[in-house]
């Protein structure tokens, strides 16, 4: 394997190539009208552009990126996450030319694709699962009897759904039907299916996933669980490694669990196997995903396995070198999702210009950014910015990391999620590690964020007050060494200053 195209844009395009770049293989970018300059571009070692900026005109479409890949000559694509990552279509299409997909096959992306298909493969191996239906919902009439017979609460999910989409729960009988042609008319507009199913709905649960690996020669390895349970709209915003509360003898079954869903599916490459976890530690199947996940980061900074790299090993044929024992946890790891969107206003995405955009440095910091300085956020994509990733020795240690790195980094020109990202990590429960998916429904609204801001600004606006009057004896000295001696500075006012 000489190139890869990656499929992809952003944060995630550069950090696959940061790893083909370290094992001397060439890569290749593609990039819409929106993304002529962008970061991913630049760092290539060649870039196609592939069409105008909405994405089904161009990171979408399979035949545009199937002829930057006979342009180019590459081996093989790394799709990245979403766009085309579990698209089973775009797996067969790649195999049809002969060009390696740095993932798993068709057959096991369709199995895991579909809720209910993958219940089922699951259930070959006796995985826990949550009490629900076992097929699609096709009578009205049929789904009430079949609702109460689960027990209210029940959850309404899309069987081709994913990030919360088709989703609905419903607290009693009276508003079922409602919820449910909602449930099946999201349903049918986001994933073109409108198959939905029923589970009980279990209330404010944790949210636990497994990394595995899979070789062609039937090796599979669980690389320890990621805590996912910080969560906005059904989609995470804040995970860590390893649990904070997860038993060592419940962490062994859901690593063995995992490994079976991969076995169940005739899994090969990096996936995710998906838990949720209740009060009493109860674990239930819930999905795979059949791709690198966004958080993959803190598995890699607890493990030091590159996992993009293993992605690519094991689609050149090679057998994994590593086995189950020499797996071990060291330290502890956090990520913060950088999303151009405002949480005091209900994490509405925004978007304009990246006017200041200085990232936070020093020991156990990560950032996988796609973005400088200037750069435009634009409407046509997802608005994550970033990824900041920290790794401590402890727990503790990783989160007071985490703390000064969202205090250096340096935001302005839109919105974004820092500020959300600096109140979780200060909140009591999450530093218990006691949290769970409703952590953000109980704990969290838009005042919380305006507070902080008011404080905030009363305390510059005192400071300045007092800088800029005559008790505060303000010391000016102007640099001998600058152009004409006339650039000023305020000298030493943050170690002497006191209010």
């Amino acid at each position: 394997m000489k190139k890869i195209l990656i499929a992809n844009r952003g944060e995630i395009a550069i950090r696959i190539m940061r790893s083909a770049r370290e094992m001397n293989i060439a890569t290749v970018a593609v990039f819409s009208e929106a993304d002529r300059l962008s970061s991913h571009v630049l760092y290539a070692d060649e870039a196609v552009y592939i069409g105008e900026a909405p994405s089904n005109l161009s990171y979408l479409n399979i035949d545009k990126i199937i002829a930057a890949c006979k342009i180019t000559n590459s081996d093989a694509v790394h799709p990245g996450y979403g766009f085309l990552s579990e698209n089973p279509q775009f797996a067969k299409a790649l195999q049809k030319e002969g060009i390696k997909l740095i993932g798993p096959s068709p057959e096991a992306m369709e199995v895991m694709g579909n809720k209910l298909s993958a219940k089922e493969a699951a259930l070959r191996y006796n995985i826990p699962m949550i009490k629900g239906t076992k097929s699609a919902i096709n009578n009205v009439e049929e789904a009430k009897n079949q609702a109460e017979e689960i027990g209210f609460p029940i959850l309404i999910k899309a069987a081709a759904g994913g990030g919360g989409k088709g989703m609905r729960v419903v607290k009693d009988k009276e508003s079922f039907e409602e919820e449910l042609k909602l449930a099946i008319s999201e349903a049918k507009s986001a994933f073109g299916d409108d198959s939905v199913f029923l589970e009980r709905y279990i209330t404010s649960p944790k949210h636990i996933e497994i990394q595995i690996l899979a070789d062609e020669s039937g090796n599979i390895l669980h690389l320890f669980e990621r805590e996912c349970s910080i969560q906005r709209r059904h989609q995470k915003v804040i995970e860590e490694a390893p649990s904070p509360i997860l038993p060592e003898n419940i962490r062994q079954e859901m690593g063995k669990c995992a490994i079976d869903v991969a076995r169940s599916c005739n899994y090969i490459g990096a996936g995710t196997v998906e838990f949720i976890l209740d009060k009493d530690f109860n674990f239930y199947f819930l999905e795979m995903n059949t791709r690198l996940q966004v958080e993959h980061p803190v598995t890699e900074m607890i493990t030091g396995v590159d996992l993009v790299k293993e992605q690519i090993k094991i689609t050149q044929g090679k057998a994994l070198t590593l086995t189950q024992a020499d797996l071990k946890i060291n330290g502890h790891a956090i990520e913060l999702r950088i999303y151009a969107e405002d949480p005091a206003n209900g994490f509405l995405p925004d978007i304009g210009t990246l006017q200041t955009y200085k990232l936070p440095e020093g020991p156990g910091v990560r950032v996988d950014s796609g973005y400088t300085a200037g750069m435009e956020i634009s409407v046509y994509y997802d608005p994550m910015i970033a990824k900041l990733i920290v790794w401590g020795n402890t727990r503790k240690e990783a989160i007071q990391r985490m703390k000064r790195a969202i205090d250096e980094y340096e935001i302005t020109g839109i919105q974004s999620t820092l500020s959300f990202g600096k109140f979780v990590i200060n909140h009591p429960v999450f530093q218990q590690g006691m949290y769970n998916t409703g952590f953000v429904e109980s704990f969290f609204n838009n005042e919380v964020i305006n507070n902080g801001n008011e404080e905030e600004a009363k305390v510059a606006a005192i400071l300045m007050n007092y800088l800029f009057s005559e008790k505060g004896n303000l010391s000016v000295e102007t640099n001998p060494n600058s152009l004409n001696g006339q650039q000023t500075s305020i000298s030493n006012w943050k170690r002497n200053r006191t209010i």
